[in-house]
């Protein structure tokens, strides 16, 4: 009886334990499905796009409107190993209609200059340059990477979806299946497979977890599972939660705000998948977790605030920098180094601005606008004063392929003298042209170089043959003033000697240019010595045969016929000068001989005349000897 009412008891006791594991799991579930409507909604709450908190994206401050082709696609080029798709949309749909406007005027250029040459618009063919092939093809490998991506993505999300639908059926058929000493763990272990794969198609996220949580609702609902169990899962998933409260409290200690939300993120996805704690440690384990979350937050909200004070303060600086670079706008100068030691105060000002930082959103377009127009204003101006140097250098480069013509025509020559004289004259005026175009420099030097070149070395080699030549014909005049030397040291000369040897003299070729003065000097000295000399000639034929043969000499030296016709010129002067002298003395002797003292002027004045008369006789003996000549 007794073992009866034991038995009785037990039962009574199994039913109510039934009774309240059965209220339990209802109690369970409701705090379970609010948890997670909880955790959905919080999830919603606090998962915020890093790029609220970013301080802003450094490509929203490029302005890419003064780039230049290459830039632009080196620009693009750069985003090949880019992963975030949003951005290099954003980059290419800013760069790309401002790399098309330069190629759409280079196709416009090529195609008047293609016309200008004779061609008709309908056969113009434009392929473009290496810089456009290379652009459309990493914009093309761009789009393909992109679409591969998501295609990915896409594939992998379907492959997703079949995972978790596989889950769901064994989910159901655990649901719906008999209790039994493993299946709680079974289910456990399903719920971290469901948690371990990631997103699948947005079309079928909604339906997804809604089977999902209704499956696990069924679960709990259907089953007695062992309430020890689900009481330690319960446990253990509080032990996990406030850990992920101690997590989340460290990160108020987070230097980087945007690091911060991101690992915040990451913490509502874990505490979302965690799966209930205790009823009467729910509310207790989120608000410390929301606290926890409530701290970073407010950490963005002021740090978001020092940055807005941080942007006007910026807004302010490149305010100055753009009124400091509409004073460079005004600079203008007809010299290079000018223009290049103001480009150099222009791209600092750049440095400047760059190092700045950022402005408020709503004034960033308008500030970058303002100040790079003004920065393009600049090198439009120094672009223009650059033009027209290239304009004055072709020019240059005309007279400059002048001059390499002529020296061409003269290279050739074996008028060593004259073409010599030319072709310096040349050089002279190619130091007076200015500079030529860059490109073209070397080329139209070097072709003038190697005329002139040609010239002097084709020079060199006869000259050095007329040195040797040179050399032997002072050796010849050296002997020659050996001989009048030794005949005048003999007392031996006559005439015919003395026209001989003149003669041979004036008949011998050029010496070299330093003996030139010394040997001439040496033979006049030998001339006049041996005419000195002569036995039994009267001075008057000594003068008139010095006189002959200093005629001679010049009438055999190089331009003898310019020089006697000089000398011809010189004599005439000089008998007209004679004789005026000689009327202006006989009209003094005139008047002089009626004064007192008449007798002695008129003897000083008869002995000028005398001897102006002498010298006019000398003068006329010379004119005809210069006529025999």
């Amino acid at each position: 009886m007794k073992f009866m009412e034991n038995e009785m008891d037990l039962h009574t006791e199994q039913k109510n334990n039934s009774e309240e594991v059965t209220q339990e799991q209802q109690n369970d579930e409701n705090s379970s499905r609010k948890g997670r409507d909880s955790s959905l909604i919080s999830e919603n709450d606090l998962n915020i796009d890093d790029n609220h908190i970013e301080e802003q994206d450094d490509d929203s401050n490029i302005d890419y409107s003064d780039f230049s082709k290459e830039q632009l696609a080196s620009v693009v080029k750069e985003l090949t190993h880019e992963t975030n798709f949003s951005r290099v949309d954003g980059i290419i749909k800013e760069v790309r209609p401002l790399f098309n406007k330069i190629r759409n005027k280079e196709k416009a250029a090529a195609l008047e200059k293609f016309i200008a040459e004779g061609g008709v618009k309908d056969d113009f063919d434009y392929r473009g340059d290496t810089t456009d092939h290379d652009f459309d093809a990493t914009v093309k490998l761009l789009r393909d990477k992109k679409n591969k991506y998501f295609k990915e993505q896409e594939e992998q999300k379907n492959e997703n979806l079949a995972k978790k639908n596989a889950l769901l059926e064994k989910l159901r058929s655990l649901a719906d299946g008999e209790d039994t000493e493993n299946s709680f763990a079974e289910f456990k272990q399903l719920q971290r497979e469901w948690k371990s794969i990631g997103h699948v198609p947005n079309s079928h996220a909604r339906n997804l977890w809604a089977n999902y949580t209704a499956l696990l609702d069924l679960y709990y609902d259907q089953r007695s599972i062992y309430f020890e169990l689900k009481e330690l899962d319960r446990k253990k998933n509080l032990e996990y939660k406030w850990e992920l409260c101690e997590r989340a409290e460290k990160l108020a200690e987070e230097e980087s705000i945007k690091v911060a939300v991101k690992e915040l993120n990451d913490l509502h996805e874990e505490f979302k998948h965690t799966g209930p704690v205790p009823r009467e440690e729910k509310d207790n384990v989120w608000n410390r977790f929301k606290a926890a979350s409530d701290a970073v937050y407010a950490r963005r909200d002021t740090h978001m605030a020092e940055l807005h004070e941080t942007f006007k303060k910026n807004l302010e600086v490149k305010r100055l920098l753009i009124e400091e670079l509409k004073v460079l706008v005004q600079f203008d100068s007809d010299r290079i180094k000018e223009w290049n030691n103001k480009t150099k105060e222009v791209l600092a000002l750049q440095k400047r601005w760059e190092a700045v930082g950022p402005v408020p959103r709503t004034q960033t377009k308008e500030t970058n606008r303002l100040f790079w127009s003004t920065f393009k204003t600049f090198f439009g101006n120094k672009s223009g004063f650059f033009k027209k140097l290239d304009g004055d250098r072709e020019k240059n480069l005309e007279l400059k392929q002048e001059l390499v013509d002529k020296a061409n025509a003269i290279k050739d020559s074996t008028d060593w003298v004259n073409a010599s004289e030319e072709l310096k004259r040349l050089q002279e005026q190619w130091k007076g042209i200015g500079p030529v175009p860059e490109k073209q420099r070397d080329k139209i030097y070097k072709e003038f170089k190697t005329a002139c070149d040609e010239f002097f070395e084709k020079r060199r080699e006869q000259y050095g043959k007329q040195d040797e030549e040179q050399g032997e014909n002072l050796k010849r005049k050296k002997e020659l003033c050996d001989l009048l030397e030794k005949h005048t040291a003999e007392k031996s000369g006559t005439h015919e000697i003395l026209h001989e040897t003149v003669e041979k003299f004036n008949a011998i070729g050029f010496v070299p240019r330093k003996a030139i003065k010394s040997i001439k000097a040496r033979f006049d000295k030998a001339v006049a010595a041996f005419i000195a000399g002569l036995p039994e000639v009267g001075e008057e034929e000594k003068d008139r045969l010095a006189m002959e043969v200093q005629l001679v000499g010049l009438k055999n030296s190089p331009q003898g016929e310019r020089k006697i016709h000089h000398k011809e010129q010189s004599i005439r002067t000089q008998i007209h000068k004679a004789e005026n002298d000689i009327a202006i003395l006989r009209n003094n002797m005139e008047f002089f001989g009626r004064s007192k003292n008449a007798e002695k002027l008129k003897s000083e004045f008869a002995e000028k005349l005398e001897v102006a008369a002498n010298h006019l006789n000398d003068l006329k003996k010379q004119m005809k000897l210069l006529k025999t000549v």
